[in-house]
């Protein structure tokens, strides 16, 4: 995901209508509850950092 990727809500109240905030590149704001927050792409994990199951399945 690059910085200009749109989110699909916010992620404080859930509400779609969000807008590009003139505080730089991945800054949105949220007209429902009036906040405003950053997305940002910090990299990808080293598959080592989560220990296998022998049995399959997924941690809960």
């Amino acid at each position: 995901m690059s910085e200009r990727a749109a989110p699909f809500y916010c992620p404080y109240c859930g509400d779609e209508d969000l807008r590009p905030s003139e505080e730089g590149p991945g800054a949105w704001e949220c007209s429902a509850c009036n906040r405003a927050f950053r997305l940002k792409f910090l990299g990808l994990l080293a598959s080592g950092l989560r220990p296998a199951h022998s049995d399959g399945e997924e941690p809960l």
